[in-house]
This record gives structure tokens, C-alpha cells and sequence, in this order.
């Protein structure tokens, strides 16, 4: 058991890292250099489907992490 939650952990590790790297990159500085203007931008397709799946993948991460944590207790 405690074999499989670490390899799924690796898998979810490796899928964590590719979302997060896939994501638009600088979009919360577009501000500074004048590129976003003040107008608020919501997420839509690709990108919300991105930004879920990040966060879905970031729970499980978490909670293969204490199931791995409680069994070796």
C-alpha cells in the first residue's frame, strides 16, 4: 500500500510541476509594465481548466503526502 501512495505521489508531483509550468508566465506583472490597464480579466478555457487541475492536483499531493505520513506512524 505504502509502495503505491509514493508512486502516485511521484506521478501527482510530476503533474503538479507541468501545470504550474504551463500556465501563463508574468501574468500578474502585466500591471507594472503597462500591459493589462486596470481591466479586470477572468479565466476562461484553457486557463481555468489549467488553474483547476493545479489546484486539484496540488490537494492530491497533499493528501497522498499525510496518507504516507499516517501509515508509517
Amino acid at each position: 500500500m505504502e509502495q503505491i501512495l509514493q508512486i502516485s505521489q511521484i506521478v501527482i508531483a510530476v503533474l503538479l510541476i507541468i501545470f504550474i509550468l504551463i500556465q501563463q508566465r508574468g501574468a500578474g506583472l502585466g500591471g507594472i509594465f503597462g500591459g493589462e490597464g486596470g481591466v479586470y480579466r477572468t479565466k476562461r478555457g484553457i486557463e481555468k481548466t489549467l488553474f483547476i487541475l493545479t489546484i486539484i492536483s496540488a490537494v492530491l499531493f497533499m493528501a497522498t503526502s499525510l496518507a504516507i505520513v499516517f501509515l508509517n506512524q
